[in-house]
């Protein structure tokens, strides 16, 4: 039921909306991991960042999509919480340092172990509209024993405009979606951070529309 229930989600609202409303100039769609174990690592501006990396996937697939989401967020209420599992089909994450590290990914390896494609936000929360925040640390430690996963990096440019934080309706804009080659894990934490900064950059660097991300 779920996976159906997922499928309509997408083809009745979510595709018309993100494919034909919203303006998007994509970018290496051929690189866009097909088969996982994989993780797509994206910037974070709007809650359309999930909805537009999940339409770009065929709808037979999509249940193989699934989302890491902060849990505090999306399980606050029965309601949300049901159509977060059981639609979008999240990954539930406890932020705030309440889990220890070895715990923290337990969910993820799982479905990382039956072939699931994750999408992260490395920057952990969403941003101010089109302005990049420092990754944190927390996609290092779930791959960096995983030699059998790969990190495909994405930049979204312009979603936040048209649905920034804390807003109910969104505008049309031209969004840009720009897709990486697949990343090396490096060795330590610190340099992965400098490794993803780095390479969302050169990705911002592809984009059509605005100017910069700050």
């Amino acid at each position: 039921m779920p996976r159906i229930l997922k499928i309509l989600f997408f083809l009745v609202i979510v595709r018309p909306v993100v494919l034909v409303v919203l303006g998007l100039n994509i970018r290496n769609l051929q690189k866009l991991p097909r088969t996982g174990p994989a993780v797509i690592a994206a910037n974070h501006n709007s809650h359309l960042d999930t909805m537009v990396l999940m339409s770009l996937y065929p709808l037979a697939m999509i249940h193989k999509v699934r989302p890491v989401a902060a849990a505090d967020y999306f399980l606050k209420n029965k309601w949300l919480a049901w159509f977060s599992l059981n639609v979008i089909g999240i990954i539930p994450l406890t932020r705030g340092g309440h889990v220890k590290r070895e715990d923290l990914f337990v969910d993820c390896h799982k479905a990382l172990d039956k072939g699931d494609i994750l999408i992260i936000f490395p920057e952990g929360t969403r941003g101010e509209p089109e302005q990049q925040a420092k990754p944190k640390k927390g996609l290092f430690y779930l791959v960096k024993d995983r030699t059998d996963t790969a990190i495909t990096p994405v930049i979204m440019y312009g979603l936040g405009r048209a649905l920034p934080r804390g807003e109910a309706l969104f505008v049309p804009f031209v969004c840009d979606v720009v897709i990486g080659d697949p990343m090396s894990v490096a060795a330590d934490s610190d340099a992965f951070v400098a490794q993803l900064t780095d390479t969302f950059a050169q990705l911002r660097q592809q984009c059509v529309t605005g100017t910069s991300i700050n």
